[in-house]
């Protein structure tokens, strides 16, 4: 899903409708040009046509049934890619192949990324059928308001959003799972922008714990994450070939923002971003691969971009070395 709560105050974060009006006035008018569907019109002017060629190539994607990720996966097929969709809905899955221009070059894979069990399952069954990946894109994500433990004991966005990431990513490669020229994306967001890197945080499962748990820090902060384990990957794999970004797609009407933003969606609901448009930038980036001039950059409307907004961000005791520490650390096999 995408979040759409870039730039706000943590105040206006917690709870929009309460929010002073002249705070809200103020989001609204700073982010709504650029994040909306009138700043990718406005960018797109200056763009050539895009007309991407994936025959040859396989696409896996994580969260490939619905929304962003469901439409980077269409267009993957649309352009001749073979296509390995993974959601954790079976009828859905049946749905999306149905719904591309070649459901003969689908392939359904069911997994929950909230279950680590799932995700080993996942890649073993991969293994044994010789998957060769060329473009990998981790786009599942969720928000919650309330804090659910998995029955794995662990909380359920953390798991969901960056530490199944990681685990797919870093045993694909181990593998051989991935190709020696493969692309990796990230689906972040920009609701990543109002947070530093806390480590320790990223996994809060007590019910008496400092800070209290609250779902869209819980969000915000699992994208950093994927933010800076994307410059870790960037780091320990460059000059081998292989690609790895992390975008994020701006202010989307997808499925998931109706069912955990609904005030949000009702509001904006008139400029918000259509699927294909949030999912653009990742087609552009697997179609371009383009160079990269810093390791910590996101993407956003086909540009490298500044991962930070706020000076407070850059100050970050944590390291890309210590959130993968952590991350190795909740990645044993249940």
């Amino acid at each position: 899903m995408t979040s759409t709560n870039s730039g706000a105050k943590p105040s206006l974060l917690r709870n929009p409708a309460n929010a002073p009006l002249g705070k809200l006035i103020s989001f609204y008018v700073r982010f709504t040009p650029s994040y909306s569907k009138i700043g990718y019109h406005a960018r797109s002017l200056f763009w050539g046509s895009l007309r991407p060629d994936f025959r040859g190539q396989t696409w896996l994607v994580i969260g490939g049934s619905e929304g962003i990720g469901g439409s980077a996966a269409r267009s993957a097929v649309a352009a001749g890619a073979r296509l390995i969709s993974v959601a954790r809905n079976a009828e859905k899955l049946t749905a999306f192949a149905q719904s591309t221009a070649h459901p003969d070059q689908v392939q359904k894979e069911v997994a929950d990324f909230s279950l680590r069990s799932e995700v080993w399952a996942l890649l073993d069954r991969l293994q044994a059928q010789g998957v060769k990946i060329d473009v990998l894109v981790n786009n599942v994500g969720i928000q919650k308001r309330d804090q659910i433990i998995t029955k794995e004991g662990l909380e359920t966005s953390f798991v969901t959003n960056i530490l199944s990431h990681y685990i797919f990513t870093r045993e694909a490669l181990s593998r051989g799972l991935l190709a020696d020229n493969a692309t990796v994306i990230e689906t972040a967001s920009g609701g990543m922008y109002n947070h530093p890197l806390v480590v320790k945080d990223l996994n809060i499962t007590g019910t008496n714990t400092t800070p209290a748990y609250l779902g869209v820090r819980a969000y915000g902060l699992s994208k950093r994450a994927q933010v800076v384990l994307t410059q870790y990957w960037r780091r320990k794999f460059a000059g081998t070939g292989r690609n790895f970004y992390v975008m994020h797609p701006g202010w989307v009407d997808t499925a998931a923002v109706g069912r955990s933003m609904p005030r949000f969606r009702e509001t904006l609901k008139s400029v918000l971003r259509s699927d294909p448009q949030g999912a653009d930038t990742i087609v552009y980036l697997a179609a371009k691969r383009p160079p990269q001039t810093s390791d910590e950059s996101i993407w956003f409307d086909r540009r490298e971009r500044t991962a930070h907004i706020f000076p407070r961000t850059r100050a970050a005791t944590d390291t890309p070395e210590t959130l993968v520490a952590s991350l190795d650390a909740y990645s044993t096999r249940p």
